[in-house]
């Protein structure tokens, strides 16, 4: 007999509402919750394919120990054992740094990788940490620091409400989104046009987006830092700056007038292939639209000049007075943000206190570059350790970090090596220890970073649809133990990390005057927490404590995990308001518009002005039904339109003797791979392009549908010295290569 139960799709940033159909214990359909107050129904081709990413029979189901050179099966107890006396050696004998951590983008789809990897780094004590936002949106962070004091602070278009939307480097048809958490982008897309409203897409490919935009304008990649300043000097040449109700928030007004003065557009057009009226009228009707947001995304922050193009979007959203503001781009504020503090000055942001030992790039947000993590492990210098053992949590940075093959053969010189993850993929091979979490179905969902982004206010929570199989180990149980065992507390109840966070953080919180448990006891506080497990408890107590919550009684009307477990479809927060200045922390408690590191690294943008690359340049693209590589082993998210081939414009492939469905050999700095040519008008002159997360062709993975059609590694093009300074995110788009037919 069928039963139905409710999932939060984990597959995607949208996060859509599911209802899923379950026979027994498996999963066998999923369709949108029509009653999910955020989604309405929505759902993708992913989050349509659920039942087969959970079932998919290559999922690990027992941990891994290497014995004899071999990984095989072992109890968990053996795991954790091995993962104890392979780590805690390494640190007592060469210290904390010489354990590196790499989180993979998956993490911030589970409850436990958003609450257990900041215990773990913390617990270790080590400053080599490399994430996947280093190869994706690193300088958003970095630029939205030096802006707002916060990293995390990233404004988000107010969709449902613009009139003038204005993306760069971003294709929502494709991706749902990305830090723009909306179900359905596609659908407000349409509904912005329906309502009179305009949608202009910059972006060097016809992207499914750019096919529904009343302007595509087709930019030379890398160069969207140099469109952005010069619609910044055009609005301040046309007397255009209008920052309305913003003006008492912001800073800085006559020194960027200053500092984008070489900017004009007939500087900026050779250089960026776009001509100078068309800046100015991109400028003019941003200026002129009743309200407008600028949103850019992947494609422009993965190139040279990445946190100055990020920098430069809220510039121009500030700048017409469209930050903050409905209908423009505004700062959600999620059920777990933190009490809401008094407005007025804060911390500030800061970059580089410590660098990496080789190449000596400044850390950003606590990060060290992926690009980097190579070079840390297989170079010795006299600036300490290199890093001896690794653990890697959801990742897979053999593909999605350059110069795959040099890191692939640096992991398999480290002393010791555990992975979390469901896969034994091309990174995961190497190691002496692997541990799997269970399938989706059998774990608890709640989005903590992802409704930081959202375009409304919102809070939902599903319980496990199903019970874990026998032999399985719930996710948070998982990294719980594995925090223990590697700093030193091998064999503690997991839910002693639990009650450590529980009890710092209600410590903390008694303490601050504008916190609703000001004074109180946090014994007597945490004896009040519900839920039937830690993870739950700590979703409580961050509720609580949270901007909605009842602050343990004081707001009886607040949220609780006992009144979101009474919605299953969800709470509705409301519509995005203005909040400034109330999430500014800069040390001058505003909006700071050109902070130092940006003034500093002007310059270089400005030398851009001169450069233009004489031969092919490479971007990526992704599809629909695909977000990270291991997508590509479910039968039901491959094939078709999702295929590793190279796009290459008509005129390219005449030119270079290039057929449509043939071979052609592609290199670039890192090496060269071979991929079958698809010549389309989808990308303009100049441009190639080759779809990130393939390349399963290493031996050892267990990917078994991957193998029969493994493409190739877009990153093996990358050498990993392109970087942007700032954030020190790896440059991916607009790359030189050279492309040729093979015999």
């Amino acid at each position: 007999m069928s039963r139905t139960a409710l999932r939060i799709c984990p597959l995607c940033e949208a996060t859509c509402g599911l209802t899923l159909t379950i026979e027994g214990a498996k999963v066998t359909g999923a369709r949108g919750d029509r009653d999910d107050v955020f989604s309405k129904g929505f759902i993708c081709p992913k989050g349509a394919s659920f039942g087969a990413v959970d079932g998919d029979p290559d999922r690990l189901r027992t941990p891994l120990v290497r014995r004899d050179g071999e990984l095989r099966e072992a109890t968990w107890a053996e795991a954790f054992d091995a993962v104890a006396a392979g780590v805690r050696p390494v640190v007592e004998r060469y210290g904390p740094h010489a354990v590196g951590v790499v989180l993979g983008n998956p993490n911030v789809h589970t409850m436990a990788g958003a609450l257990y990897p900041t215990v773990l780094v913390g617990g270790l004590g080590t400053r080599s940490l490399f994430t996947a936002s280093t190869v994706d949106q690193m300088p958003k962070h970095v630029s939205s620091g030096l802006l707002f004091g916060d990293a995390n602070a990233i404004p988000v278009p107010d969709l449902d409400h613009t009139d003038h939307l204005l993306l760069i480097g971003a294709n929502p048809l494709e991706s749902n989104g990305s830090l723009c958490t909306a179900p359905d982008f596609p659908g407000k897309l349409k509904a912005l046009k329906a309502r009179g409203g305009t949608l202009t897409v910059i972006d060097p490919r016809r992207t499914r987006t750019a096919k529904l935009a009343d302007r595509h304008i087709e930019i030379r990649p890398g160069a969207d830092a140099l469109l952005l300043a010069a619609m910044a000097y055009t609005l301040f040449e046309e007397d255009l700056v209008d920052l309305g109700e913003l003006t008492p928030h912001v800073e800085g007004v006559d020194e960027l007038r200053e500092a984008v003065r070489e900017f004009t557009p007939e500087a900026v057009a050779p250089a960026c292939d776009v001509d100078a009226g068309t800046i100015r009228v991109l400028a003019r009707e941003l200026a002129a639209a009743p309200t407008a947001a600028v949103y850019g995304r992947i494609g422009s922050c993965t190139v040279p000049f990445g946190t100055l193009g990020s920098w430069l979007v809220d510039v121009l959203n500030v700048l017409t007075g469209n930050l903050d503001r409905p209908g423009g781009a505004l700062f959600p504020q999620a059920a777990t943000d933190r009490t809401p503090r008094p407005a007025g000055p804060g911390h500030g942001f800061q970059l580089g206190r410590w660098h990496s030992r080789v190449s000596r790039h400044p850390e950003a947000k606590g990060e060290l570059p992926l690009s980097a993590l190579a070079e840390e492990i297989d170079t010795a210098t006299e600036e300490g350790e290199p890093i001896r053992a690794l653990i890697v949590v959801a990742a897979n940075p053999v593909l999605s970090a350059p110069d795959g093959d040099r890191l692939d053969k640096a992991l398999g010189s480290l002393d010791f090596m555990v992975s979390v993850d469901p896969y034994l993929n091309e990174t995961a091979r190497h190691a002496d220890v692997v541990l799997p979490p269970p399938p989706p179905s059998q774990s608890p969902h709640h989005d903590f970073a992802f409704n930081t982004l959202a375009v409304r206010n919102q809070v939902r929570y599903t319980r496990a649809a199903l019970p874990l199989e026998p032999g399985r180990m719930a996710e948070t149980e998982i990294l719980a133990r594995l925090t223990l065992a590697v700093t030193g507390m091998h064999g503690a109840e997991p839910s002693a990390v639990d009650d450590l966070v529980v009890g710092q953080t209600l410590g903390k919180a008694v303490k601050e005057a504008h916190s609703p448990v000001h004074g109180r006891d946090p014994r007597e506080l945490a004896a009040q927490l519900t839920g039937d497990t830690g993870p739950e408890r700590r979703l409580d107590l961050m509720l609580r404590l949270g901007p909605y919550g009842d602050g343990f009684g004081a707001r009886p009307d607040g949220l609780s995990l006992e009144k979101l477990l009474a919605h299953p479809h969800g709470l509705d927060l409301g519509p995005l308001r203005p909040r400034l200045p109330q999430p500014l922390k800069t040390r001058s408690g505003r909006i700071e518009l050109l902070p130092r590191p940006i003034a500093d690294d002007l310059p270089r943008l400005t030398k851009a002005l001169r450069e233009r690359p004489a031969g092919l340049v490479l971007v990526g693209r992704r599809h629909l039904r695909s977000n990270n590589s291991w997508m590509h082993n479910v039968p039901a998210l491959t094939g078709g339109t999702n295929r590793c081939t190279l796009h290459i414009h008509p005129e390219d492939a005449e030119r270079l003797g290039v057929r449509d469905g043939a071979a052609v050999r592609v290199k670039g700095a890192g090496g060269e791979v071979t991929a079958p040519a698809e010549v389309t008008d989808g990308v303009r002159r100049g441009v190639v392009s080759l779809p990130h997360g393939w390349g399963h062709d290493r031996p050892g993975s267990r990917l078994s549908h991957a193998l029969k059609d493994p493409g190739v590694n877009v990153n093996q093009l990358l050498d990993g010295s392109l970087l942007d300074p700032l954030s020190g995110n790896a440059v991916l788009n607009g790359v030189p290569v050279e492309v040729a037919a093979t015999p």
